[in-house]
């Protein structure tokens, strides 16, 4: 599922939506990319990033298994 950033309108990752869902709520119907959620949050797209990456590695099925060429 991929979609628009809610508050910039950029294409979204399913990665940002997943990340979304995780780190706003579950149930969100509204997504954000990254820069806008770190903005939200008030710290670094890198820290989404990694964020992203804890809960892949950590098997949230909200996140497709990395890649080869991603790990």
């Amino acid at each position: 599922m991929t979609g628009r950033c809610a508050s910039c309108g950029c294409a979204l990752s399913a990665d940002e939506v997943a990340v979304t869902k995780k780190l706003v709520n579950r149930g969100a119907v509204s997504f954000y990319c990254v820069n806008c959620l770190a903005a939200y949050f008030e710290v670094t797209p890198d820290d989404i990033r990694e964020r992203i990456a804890y809960f892949r590695a950590s098997g949230c099925t909200l996140f497709a298994p990395a890649r080869p060429a991603d790990a």
